[in-house]
C-alpha cells in the first residue's frame, strides 16, 4: 500500500495545476490572520474613534462576512460560468483590496477594504476548492486537501512572522504583505484551464452512480454546521491572542507572531501526514483526534502562566484544526455531484468564514464576563464534547466509516 501512495504524492506534487492551487489556498490564511500582530498598534493609531476596540477587532474576520454572504453565489456562478475567470478575478481583486489599508484614512473605510477583500476571498476559495475536486480524484484528491491545510498553515508562518516584524514598525505596514498574491499570479493565469465539466471526472465513482443523492444535501448541511462551529472555534487565536498576551503582561507583536507562527508550523507539519491518518483511523478517529487536541491546547492556554506553555497550546491547537479541516473538503467533494460541485464548494466555503466572524461576537463579550481564562475553558469544553461525540460514533459505526 505504501509503494502506492508515494507514487500518487509524488505526481500531485509535479503537476503544475496543483502548486497553482496551493498558492490560492495560502492567500485565505493572509488574508484575515496577517494583520493580527498590528491589531494592538491600529488600536492606538485610531484611539480617536470612539468605536476603535471593537471595529479593530472585526478588522481581522471582517473579510469573513463578505464570504459568508457572497460565496454561494461564487459557487453558482462557478457551476455556470466556469472557475478559471473567477480565479483569476479574485486573485487580481486580492492585491487591491489587501494593499487598501496601507493608505485609507480611518477605521471604517479600513473596514470597507477588508470586505472587498472577502468577495475576492470568495471567488478565490470556491474556484479553488472545485478545482481541486475536478482536477483531482481518489487519493490524489485526498491528498492535496491535506496539502492545502499545509499551504495555508505555512503561508501563515511566513506572511504572520512578516507581519510581526513589519508591526513593530508601523501598524499600517503589515498590509503591505498582501502584495504577494501578484507574484502567484502568472503561473496561475498559464497553468489554470477550464475544465470539461459536460461528463464525470474518470474515476469518481459518486458521479456515475451516486444511488444516494437524494440524501448527500442533508450530510452536507451537517458537515457545513460542523465546519463552521469548527472554525468558530480556531479563530479565537488570531482575534484575541494578542490582547490575552497583553493581558498578560507581553504587549510586544513579535509575541503574538511567534505564537501564531507556532500555532501555523504544527498545522502545517501534521497536515502533510493528513492521507496516511486518515487511511489509517478513517473519518471519525481523525475528528476525535484533532478536536481532542484542539481542546488540550486551550485547556494549556486557560490553565498555564508561562508563556512556553502557551505555545504549546497554540501548538496543540493548530495541530488539531490541521487533522479536521481537511476533511470537510474531501467529505463534500465525495458527496457532491459533479453538476453541483460549484455550490458545494461556496457553501462549504461560507461556513468556514461564516464561523470566523461570528467567533469574535461571541468570544469578546465572554472575555468581558469571565476573562480569558473563562474564555478558554468554554471552548476547551466545546471541543471536547465534540471529540466525545466523534469517539461514540467510532464506537457505534467503527473506526473506519
Amino acid at each position: 500500500m505504501a509503494s502506492t501512495t508515494i507514487p500518487r504524492q509524488t505526481q500531485v506534487w509535479q503537476d503544475p495545476r496543483a502548486i497553482a492551487l496551493l498558492m490560492a489556498a495560502s492567500l485565505t490564511t493572509m488574508a484575515n490572520a496577517t494583520i493580527s500582530p498590528a491589531l494592538p498598534g491600529l488600536e492606538r493609531l485610531f484611539g480617536e474613534d470612539p468605536n476603535a476596540g471593537m471595529l479593530v477587532r472585526l478588522l481581522v474576520p471582517a473579510p469573513s462576512l463578505s464570504v459568508a454572504v457572497f460565496a454561494p453565489f461564487a459557487g453558482l456562478i462557478a457551476d455556470r460560468y466556469g472557475r478559471r475567470r473567477m480565479l483569476l478575478a479574485g486573485v487580481i481583486l486580492f492585491v487591491i483590496a489587501g494593499c487598501a489599508g496601507l493608505f485609507l484614512p480611518d477605521l471604517p473605510t479600513i473596514f470597507a477594504s477588508r470586505l472587498v477583500l472577502g468577495l475576492a476571498v470568495a471567488l478565490i476559495m470556491t474556484a479553488q476548492t472545485t478545482l481541486i475536486g475536478d482536477y483531482f480524484t481518489g487519493d490524489d484528491r485526498s491528498a492535496l486537501s491535506g496539502l492545502q491545510i499545509s499551504a495555508r498553515n505555512f503561508g501563515g508562518l511566513v506572511f504572520i512572522s512578516l507581519a510581526g516584524w513589519f508591526a513593530a514598525i508601523c501598524p499600517r505596514l503589515p498590509f503591505v504583505i498582501y502584495g504577494v498574491a501578484a507574484v502567484f499570479l502568472p503561473l496561475m493565469w498559464k497553468v489554470i484551464v477550464e475544465p470539461q465539466r459536460t461528463s464525470p471526472v474518470p474515476g469518481a465513482r459518486q458521479e456515475e452512480s451516486a444511488p444516494e443523492r437524494s440524501s448527500w444535501v442533508l450530510v452536507f448541511a451537517l458537515l457545513v454546521l460542523l465546519q463552521a462551529a469548527t472554525n468558530m472555534i480556531f479563530f479565537v487565536m488570531p482575534t484575541q491572542l494578542s490582547f490575552f498576551f497583553t493581558a498578560a503582561g507581553y504587549s510586544s507583536p513579535m509575541m503574538t507572531s511567534a505564537a501564531l507562527g507556532i500555532l501555523m508550523l504544527s498545522g502545517g507539519s501534521l497536515a502533510l501526514l493528513y492521507g496516511r491518518v486518515q487511511r489509517a483511523i478513517g473519518y471519525v478517529g481523525v475528528f476525535a483526534l484533532g478536536y481532542g487536541a484542539m481542546a488540550l491546547g486551550f485547556v494549556l492556554l486557560a490553565l498555564a502562566a508561562t508563556p512556553l506553555a502557551w505555545f504549546v497550546g497554540a501548538a496543540s491547537v493548530g495541530a488539531g484544526y490541521a487533522l479536521v479541516s481537511p476533511s470537510f473538503v474531501t467529505l463534500a467533494l465525495e458527496l457532491a455531484p459533479l453538476p453541483r460541485r460549484g455550490m458545494a464548494g461556496g457553501v462549504l466555503t461560507a461556513s468556514v468564514f461564516i464561523g470566523q466572524f461570528c467567533s469574535p461576537l461571541l468570544s469578546t463579550p465572554l472575555v468581558a464576563t469571565y476573562g480569558y481564562e473563562g474564555l478558554f475553558h468554554v471552548i476547551s469544553s466545546l471541543a471536547a464534547a465534540m471529540a466525545v461525540a466523534a469517539i461514540l460514533k467510532a464506537c457505534a459505526r467503527g473506526l473506519h466509516t
